[in-house]
């Protein structure tokens, strides 16, 4: 009589594998800016949001969620206060990497005005103020910082942002949808309330009729045909539309070559509600076929709604 071996068991995961997985958010940024915020919202979607946890700790957390499956999207928010931020944050990111995450790095930034607003709101001084003023520490995290933004995956400047509106933005950058090589969000904003700090490529629409001195088109907006009609029938605004689009399907080959995942292009005019609306809508119809090389579109209207 033979008996047959047991069949082997199933092989556990690799570490590869698993950190493969594992999708991994650190979010960091200016104090004031609105991390704890941008968290909540990751929170709200189902991530597991770590706060205040210095850097050095992040691939323990990570080792410490590996197997979890209720803790495969995990993000751990982090911030100047930890000594040795920027050191410690490289360290633990290049850690990372080597073990098999892909660590993406949101950095959350507002302007010195919101900021110092802000602070002012909530009568608390800047971590880094010391004896200075409230401005001294903006800015002496800002040098600090300064890095650390350039090679963030993601900058989101929440300067002109609710809650609503934040949430929005995250949805956009932050998808599950793996194939996607490249998000590309065409943002329209108003000049008059400042240029968005999270834009890599800035267009501006001032040198079009503005519809607002239109009485009959001023309630409207980019979005109604009345107003798309008036400013896309602009000889100019076709010429203008024709170089952007080419110039953009030109950067996004090489935005796909060099491995970029996020890129921002914002369309101002003057409010942010009729030209630069209507132009950046139809850029991302024009644009709509990069989707088929793993690009995603999306059209978002910082200042709509402000007037």
């Amino acid at each position: 009589m033979t008996t047959q071996d047991p069949s082997p068991p199933r092989p556990a995961d690799s570490a590869a594998e698993t950190h493969r997985r594992q999708d991994l958010v650190v979010l960091t940024g200016m104090s004031g800016a609105g991390r704890s915020t941008a968290g909540d919202v990751l929170e709200d979607r189902g991530w597991y949001v770590v706060d205040n946890l210095p850097p050095s700790m992040i691939p323990a957390l990570m080792d410490a969620t590996a197997d979890d499956p209720q803790r495969q999207r995990v993000a751990a928010i982090v911030d100047v206060r930890s000594r040795d931020f920027t050191q410690e944050l490289d360290r633990a990111l290049e850690g990372l990497t080597e073990r098999g995450w892909k660590p993406r790095i949101i950095f959350v930034d507002a302007s010195d005005e919101s900021l110092v607003r802000r602070f002012d709101a909530v009568r608390r001084p800047h971590p880094l103020q010391g004896e200075g003023l409230l401005l001294d520490g903006i800015r002496r995290e800002r040098r600090l910082l300064s890095g650390l933004r350039s090679n963030a995956d993601i900058v989101v400047d929440t300067s002109n942002y609710n809650v609503h509106q934040l949430s929005a933005r995250v949805d956009s950058l932050l998808s599950a949808d793996t194939s996607v090589q490249l998000r590309l969000v065409v943002m329209s904003f108003g000049f008059k309330y400042g240029i968005p700090l999270d834009a890599d490529v800035v267009l501006d629409l001032r040198f079009l009729p503005n519809p607002y001195w239109v009485p009959d088109l001023r309630p409207y907006t980019g979005k109604d045909p009345e107003v798309r009609d008036f400013v896309l029938g602009q000889d100019m605004a076709g010429i203008f539309l024709d170089h952007a689009e080419q110039m953009l399907r030109t950067a996004v080959q090489g935005y796909l070559q060099e491995g970029r995942r996020y890129v921002t292009v914002a369309v101002g005019c003057t409010g942010g509600k009729h030209r630069s609306v209507a132009t950046a809508e139809e850029l991302v119809r024009r644009l709509t076929d990069l989707q088929d090389s793993g690009v995603t579109l999306t059209p978002f209207h910082r200042d709509l709604g402000r007037e």
